[in-house]
């Protein structure tokens, strides 16, 4: 039975934890709460002496995910990695490793309505495309204080660009490349956070020249949704609804709260890696976000 060891017990830390259990797999945690889980370890060296997993998901605060890399590279750890979304905080180079994989968890990647998205523009690139995603932050997580969290924390590595970075990547999944990026982001006061609360992001990829991205934690009922238009078609898609219209034809594609996530896992476990984000594939988010960034503060396009 291969094993896993999670770093990081927070919410996501938590369900990547009960998923990993609900697929067979014996898990221990890293948090610096000892009682967090019943085989808990206070840090990586500890966790890695007395456990020998095949399998590490980190996932604590983005603005340690480097540094939790590297300890897990210098222990010459060489099992499969799957490191939380996004993968840095900030642009750095990957460290120098012998994991037989390395993967972001951008999970939306596996979802059934997304990948039919992909196979309907993979050869019919896009002239235009409108993606918004909006979800309300004082609702992510009932009973804690959002302000607390590290999505209200700039320097934990929150904020919309990276909480919400889902979208970023598999926009590129579908149009390629991105080549340009203008961009707004504000912290709006709403909220009484630290991180930007709201973002507005002009794009051009290499399959699609026109793209426009919202993201903002303000949208009290929730809404992920995508309009691609192409020479011959024009695709509606609505995430959390699990609903694609192709002019005006509409079709489901459902999936519960956790599939995305044990699909992911399961492609991380097994010989099928192709859907899964590489770590090449998530720097490039990051620097897409830095890009963002320069170019909010800017006013002016950027290149990632």
């Amino acid at each position: 039975m291969t094993s896993a060891l999670v770093v990081g017990l927070g919410s996501i830390g938590r369900r990547h934890a009960r998923l990993l259990g609900e697929l067979g797999l014996e898990v221990a945690a890293v948090s610096r709460r000892a009682d967090a889980a019943p085989r808990c370890y206070a840090s990586l060296a500890e966790a890695l002496a007395e456990e020998a997993p095949g399998y590490v998901v980190i996932a604590n605060e983005t603005a340690a995910h480097r540094a939790s890399l590297a300890a897990l590279a210098e222990s010459r750890f060489a099992g499969t990695v799957l490191v939380e979304k996004p993968l840095f905080a900030e642009p750095a180079p990957l460290p120098q490793h012998r994991f037989a994989g390395l993967y972001v968890g951008y999970n939306l990647r596996f979802h059934p309505l997304l990948a039919e998205v992909k196979r309907l523009v993979a050869g019919e690139p896009a002239l235009s495309a409108q993606v918004y995603v909006g979800q309300y932050l004082p609702d992510w997580r009932p009973g804690r204080d959002y302000r607390a969290t590290a999505s209200a924390s700039r320097a934990a590595g929150g904020g919309v660009l990276r909480d919400l970075s889902h979208e970023l990547d598999y926009m590129r999944w579908l149009f390629g490349p991105c080549r340009q990026v203008a961009a707004l982001s504000e912290r709006s006061g709403a909220l009484d956070i630290d991180s930007e609360d709201v973002a507005a992001l002009l794009l051009a990829f290499e399959r699609c020249p026109v793209a426009t991205l919202q993201l903002n934690y303000l949208d009290r009922a929730g809404a992920r949704e995508i309009v691609i238009n192409t020479a011959h078609r024009t695709l509606r898609a609505d995430l959390l609804r699990g609903s694609l219209s192709v002019d005006g034809e509409a079709r489901l594609f459902p999936a519960a709260g956790d599939d995305t996530y044990l699909a992911q896992h399961r492609s991380a476990l097994g010989n099928r890696r192709e859907a899964l984000c590489t770590a090449e594939e998530g720097a490039a988010i990051v620097a897409l976000i830095a890009a963002a960034e320069q170019a909010a503060a800017s006013g002016a396009w950027v290149a990632p």
